[in-house]
């Protein structure tokens, strides 16, 4: 049972929400603390779901909803003035129950996730809230949001807006923000082939020059994004017709309705701390990236699961402090990671000089006759999950180093720090389930043939959390494949299911000492039960 003060979520966005959703499913109370005085449904928003978020969703029950609802696409193409270069299609390295993209308006995932938390007794939501104080002790963090507010620890989930609360917690937010502007239309209208592919266009005759990307949502709404000059006034396009002129040089003659519009500069910053003692900076509180890849909220999501579980084990003392400091590890190298690939994107689609002017140039020209040039082409790397090889957490594999940052479309074979690939498990009592289902319940310990049984079983009852074994035979076996585990091998799976260690053949000592790292314990756990921990 939780024994301390609620955690303080601020920011009743999708990643509030979903940190929030995930205390909860580790049975720790949460008050989500909102500025405005309620929802706001409007726009299309953050829109694209990548298939690991979906699967984080599904455990606290709004993943497999948020996948039916909205609109499944596979395949990325991408033109230079009219002319396909290339499509891609993402990879799935196990058998995911989501497909890799789900389009659907950031208010309907609120939505959906509301109804989650409206359903949860341990989450209390209060709109209207807005945070002028914050200060913390050894024992906890006070708010000041009208009334004071006492928690156990907070997550800062207010998005880009969050100067002040930056301030307070003596967080930078160093960056630069780019000139051009994009202007974003959910336009609803009829449009047949359009419904399952994004399309990706470089110097259209529709908008010489500059950029245009097409994505496919529910209800025949497909979202556009123009990249526009910095003095682009949206008001006096549309008064002048410009606008419609605009849109129907996509949509051709039909019928269309324009449900929401809207003018965004970009940016690219990261705070220079996530962890400030008990307070954590999540999502865009934390780290801005243009969209082209997706990157935003689904890193977002992210960082929701990697603060919820690191609470929980701290909370309870099944871990000291500094697993939370793993936290600012893991994530600012992964916000650091999207920055790294989102700058490049727009460097590439808004060249900052002429020498990068005329390398862009080039590889377009070109890429339409040479693969090679192909690959130069940058219209945003896809939203990929960040891999924790270099992580304090993880125990190194001689056997599995990690290769660095993979070809675009693909993710790493499984090794330590990598999210484990999905598929279906069947356990042996016959029961159903999937990988990271199990692997989100606590630690797992999945096993080959030829380790030594009880010293698994001794580790895993020592362990002060959930820590699960399972086999990779029988039903399981398919797990051997999926991984390329070997004959010997213990794989240590976290609970935000990423790999934390491969071991070949371990003692008790080898399989707790890698128990011990993954939660940054400092000294190897004793035995002290036999029995699966809850």
């Amino acid at each position: 049972m939780w024994r301390h003060d609620p955690v303080v979520v601020i920011g009743a966005g999708p990643v509030g929400q979903t940190t929030a959703l995930l205390l909860a499913r580790w049975g720790v109370p949460s008050v989500v603390l909102d500025r405005r005085p309620e929802r706001d449904a409007v726009g299309s928003k953050a829109i694209c779901q990548h298939r690991d978020v979906l699967d984080v969703w599904e455990t606290v029950g709004a993943g497999r909803r948020i996948a039916d609802e909205g609109v499944t696409w596979t395949t990325a193409r991408t033109y230079h003035r009219g002319v396909e270069l290339f499509a891609h299609t993402i990879a799935d390295p196990g058998r995911s129950a989501f497909p890799p993209f789900v389009n659907i308006s950031q208010c309907r995932t609120e939505q959906l996730l509301d109804e989650c938390i409206a359903a949860q007794p341990l989450i209390e939501v209060r709109w209207g809230c807005e945070v002028t104080a914050i200060s913390q002790d050894d024992g906890g963090v006070t708010v000041r949001a009208g009334d004071e507010l006492r928690g156990s620890y907070a997550v800062v989930c207010a998005g880009a807006r969050s100067d002040e609360l930056r301030g307070r917690l003596g967080v930078s937010f160093d960056g630069h923000s780019f000139d051009d502007r994009f202007l974003i239309c959910d336009i609803r209208a009829e449009l047949p082939g359009w419904a399952t592919e994004r399309r990706f266009h470089f110097d259209p005759e529709w908008n010489p020059g500059r950029q245009v990307l097409v994505h496919p949502c529910p209800d025949s709404t497909f979202r556009i994004d123009w990249q526009v000059p910095a003095d682009y006034d949206l008001d006096a396009e549309t008064a002048s017709g410009a606008l419609d002129d605009r849109i129907r040089r996509i949509v051709g003659d039909v019928g269309y309705e324009v449900v929401w519009s809207s003018v965004y500069r970009f940016h690219s910053r990261v705070a220079d701390r996530m962890r400030c003692g008990r307070v954590l900076l999540a999502g865009d509180a934390a780290h801005l990236v243009s969209p082209f890849g997706a990157r935003g909220l689904n890193s977002g999501v992210a960082d929701a699961e990697n603060a919820a579980w690191k609470i929980a084990w701290v909370g309870y003392g099944r871990a000291p402090e500094a697993l939370l400091e793993s936290y600012h590890d893991e994530r600012h190298a992964a916000a650091r990671e999207n920055v790294e690939v989102t700058t490049a994107t727009m460097n590439f689609l808004v060249p900052p000089d002429a020498e990068r002017a005329r390398h862009r140039a080039d590889v377009l020209e070109r890429a339409a006759t040479d693969p090679g040039a192909r690959a130069l082409v940058d219209s945003g790397r896809l939203t990929e999950p960040f891999w924790y090889a270099d992580s304090p957490l993880t125990t190194p594999d001689p056997a599995r180093p990690f290769g660095g940052r993979p070809s675009r479309g693909q993710v790493p074979p499984a090794a330590p720090g990598i999210l484990v690939p999905d598929t279906p498990v069947r356990l042996d009592d016959g029961t159903a389930t999937r990988l990271r289902a199990l692997a989100r319940d606590g630690f797992l310990l999945l096993t080959t043939s030829g380790p030594d049984t009880g010293a698994v079983a001794a580790a895993a009852s020592a362990a002060p959390g959930p820590v699960r074994v399972l086999p990779m035979t029988g039903h399981a076996s398919v797990l051997v494949e999926v991984l390329g585990a070997r004959p010997g091998e213990v794989w240590v799976v976290r609970p935000d299911a990423h790999v934390a260690a491969v071991l070949h053949r371990p003692s008790r000592a080898d399989l707790a000492a890698a128990l011990a790292r993954a939660t940054a314990a400092m000294l190897p756990v004793e035995v002290t039960q036999t029995s699966w921990t809850t």
